[in-house]
């Protein structure tokens, strides 16, 4: 009952505001950093019992049931075949799994991160050129919640071309914090990852945005730890090649994914504010003349660690 009470209060909004961001953030970052590696068993049973008393965490198609350390379990993988991935090659699939935010039509080079709070997507970017593409074009916003599975995802056959580390705050990206502070994600530490899809050409960019106590994002296709203390080049060109459901890297806890298409594409029927989806599911199609493409070969599924097998 206590513990109830006190998950009531801390999800309180002001309390939460208070809790999760009027806080030296960038220290508690690191911080937390350091203290999810631990391996010590009690620090490791401690710390997860008390992530299930404040979190939704579900276990249950994890790839193992024992972990090393607070860490290990943030960065879990999946089952094998726990996320079935669209064959269709019409669609493009969700990264992740996240709540949806806001999304929709990019109005010239503005989005939205909540209800009357736009922000210049090209600053997110972080280079208006680099931004054209996707002028008019689709964006959808993925939270992924502290208790999700926190890997992620190619959402399309494509070629990876280019990752731009954008340094900044790690302000918390939840539904409290993006009512009230405004461009909030062009203020936190992110990454622009532009890939370009394989069959159509067509440019996709995805933006993982750090947030409080995970600002660290993995890039297994650079075999890369972006953080708040990195000092390595801020644009790096590169030329890797994924399949549909590869995975792409991972969050060290829980934050958010902003997916943008090129004018065109269309959000899935199911792409709506507060509803959950999941890494595989269909997130947006390519545009008419693109969806008679045939199907791929096998179905593929997310899972055993690697991020993807094929039955």
């Amino acid at each position: 009952m206590k513990f109830r009470a006190l998950r009531r209060i801390a999800q309180h909004e002001d309390i939460n505001f208070l809790l999760t961001n009027r806080v030296p953030r960038i220290l508690l970052t690191r911080l937390m950093g350091r203290f999810s590696k631990v391996r010590h068993p009690l620090v490791r049973s401690a710390s997860i019992g008390l992530w299930r008393l404040f979190a939704d965490l579900d276990l249950s198609d994890a790839a193992k049931s024992r972990f090393d350390s607070l860490h290990d379990c943030f960065t879990r993988a999946l089952k094998p075949g726990a996320r079935p991935v669209d064959p269709d090659r019409a669609v493009l699939a969700s990264p992740c799994d996240g709540i949806v935010g806001a999304c929709g039509a990019v109005r010239g080079t503005r989005a939205f991160q909540a209800k009357g709070f736009p922000y210049g997507a090209a600053d997110l970017f972080g280079d208006a050129a680099a931004f054209e593409p996707y002028r008019d074009g689709r964006y959808v916003t993925l939270r992924l919640t502290s208790g999700m599975y926190h890997r992620f995802h190619a959402p399309h056959d494509l070629e990876v071309e280019r990752v731009t580390h954008l340094t900044g705050d790690t302000w918390n990206v939840n539904p409290i914090a993006l009512k009230r502070i405004e461009r909030l994600f062009c203020r936190n530490e992110r990454a622009l990852i532009e890939t370009r899809l394989k069959a159509t050409g067509h440019s996709i960019a995805l933006v993982p945005v750090a947030a409080i106590l995970v600002a660290s994002i993995r890039l297994h296709f650079l075999d890369l730890l972006l953080h708040v203390k990195y000092r390595g080049p801020q644009r790096i060109e590169c030329r890797s090649a994924l399949r549909k459901g590869d995975e792409m890297g991972w969050f060290e806890h829980g934050s958010t994914i902003i997916v943008f298409a090129p004018p065109g594409f269309a959000l899935a029927p199911s792409i709506r504010p507060g509803t959950t989806v999941r890494a595989g599911e269909p997130l947006m199609h390519l545009p008419l003349a693109d969806a008679a493409a045939p199907q791929s070969a096998q179905p593929r599924y997310l899972g055993s660690g690697s991020g993807t097998t094929t039955k």
